[in-house]
């Protein structure tokens, strides 16, 4: 199938997607400037030097909220805007007004006094009232946002319908992970007897297990986009679309959990950890799909968008694999979700660099684009292999400093792989942040 007619319409679609952008490009840089300071406070002999313990887990926070729930949800209102007709412009608009000032806000507030963490599952928080509004403002603005793209990505009768039919049913995940969160919010009591830690995993909980699937969707969409740029996808649009709505299926469970089993109780988080496990191997017809149109893309020419490819593919499936090795709540757990949500990084990466030259901006050429995927995928596969291998001897998870016991000499060594590897992923991020604003600012070799 060749989906090579695809191309971002002018008009409001365009210019929602070139603002997006920007903003998720943006998060990146704050998230990165974070990460480095993340990685020396865990870094065997660096730790010592730099007394960052106490200003850990308030970057950890937003660190993580930002290369992961503002970066994903911005991409995916690229892909929204980008596949979805014109229209509702005053949706588009205003939520990407409100995503912007509340991430602007998330990232100064580990430098603002009171920034108490809360190291939970999904998206951690601070209990700081900085923190509390900036998450209200980016649930608003990605709100409207998936609003907007439930009424514009629904597909039409064309090649790019089961693209665009990815898109809608993401934005379905995306609409029923914000609604768990506001019912969470909404039932489960906030108890000053209850533990911060404990109220915000409940939370979050629900959500954030649904909001997997908007991310597994919509990086099956932009392996598929980029197959097509580079030469085509081996699956004719009916079946391809039959896939979607498999891997969409489990959705149906999410209503049915919370209509069922109040938030808040052990069986109610029960199920959406067997809907994790019973639930996402409906993704696998997709996933043979993306090997396929991996395999069919290998003669096509090097570039930047089949390198995020090719360490896209791969890094998503070592997060999978690693997932079947968790025992316990040690590093291993940030393996595999580092794997899996890189993955789905890397994805996004490549589908910016087949989208720049489409949203106006400039080409992403040149060596730099060309091995930025792989410095960043090769960086962050060093760094998952380290936990992997500390996880094994027992290193804990959320910890940084002396407290984490780091004893023994394979704990030392995988520890080191750790900061060795996420020490190489920040600069291939900041590779794939020179590449977009050389492109989207412009700046031309002579």
């Amino acid at each position: 199938m060749n989906l090579n007619s695809i191309s971002v319409s002018g008009g409001t679609a365009k210019a929602l997607a070139r603002a997006w952008l920007w903003l998720g490009l943006l998060a990146l840089i704050g998230s990165g400037l974070l990460a480095i300071l993340l990685v020396l406070s865990r870094t065997p002999g660096i730790q010592d030097v730099f007394p960052l313990k106490d200003f850990f887990r308030a970057a950890l926070v937003v660190h993580v909220d930002l290369s992961v729930a503002i970066w994903f949800m911005a991409f995916a209102a690229v892909i929204w805007s980008a596949l979805g007709r014109d229209g509702f412009a005053w949706l588009g608009w205003g939520g990407f007004g409100l995503a912007t000032a509340g991430t602007a806000v998330m990232t100064v507030s580990p430098f603002l006094p009171g920034a108490d963490p809360v190291l939970n599952n999904y998206i951690p928080v601070l209990q700081q009232p900085v923190f509390y509004a900036s998450l209200w403002l980016c649930g608003a603005g990605f709100a409207l946002a998936v609003l907007r793209a439930l009424l514009t990505t629904w597909p039409r009768p064309a090649f790019g319908a089961p693209l665009q039919l990815g898109a809608f049913l993401g934005a379905v995940a995306g609409f029923l992970a914000l609604a768990a969160f506001l019912w969470s919010w909404l039932i489960v009591p906030r108890d000053a007897e209850i533990e911060a830690k404990l109220y915000f995993e409940v939370l979050f909980w629900g959500g954030g297990h649904t909001l997997q699937f908007q991310h597994a969707i919509l990086m099956v969409v932009a392996w598929l986009w980029i197959a097509s740029h580079l030469g085509g996808v081996p699956v004719s649009p009916r079946p391809l679309s039959a896939m979607f709505w498999v891997a969409a299926l489990p959705l149906l469970v999410v209503p049915a959990i919370y209509l069922t089993i109040p938030a808040g109780e052990l069986p109610h988080m029960e199920l959406f950890a067997k809907l994790m496990i019973w639930g996402h191997p409906y993704m696998a017809p997709l996933i043979l799909v993306g090997l396929l149109a991996l395999w069919a893309t290998r003669t096509a020419t090097p570039g930047a968008a089949k390198s995020a490819f090719v360490a896209s593919f791969f890094l998503f499936a070592v997060g999978g694999v690693l997932a079947y090795m968790i025992q316990g709540a040690n590093v291993v757990i940030p393996a595999h979700y580092h794997g899996s949500t890189v993955g789905v990084t890397l994805a996004f990466m490549g589908l910016a660099y087949v989208l720049l030259p489409q949203l106006g901006f400039g080409a992403a050429e040149g060596r730099m684009a060309r091995w930025q995927p792989y410095v960043y995928g090769g960086g962050q596969l060093i760094h998952i292999l380290g936990l992997a291998w500390s996880g094994g001897y027992g290193v804990q998870r959320k910890v940084a400093g002396a407290e984490q016991a780091l004893t023994t000499l394979p704990q030392k060594i995988g520890m080191g792989m750790m900061g060795a590897g996420g020490l190489i992923a920040v600069i291939g991020g900041i590779m794939f942040v020179l590449v977009c604003l050389k492109a989207m600012t412009r700046w031309r070799r002579r």
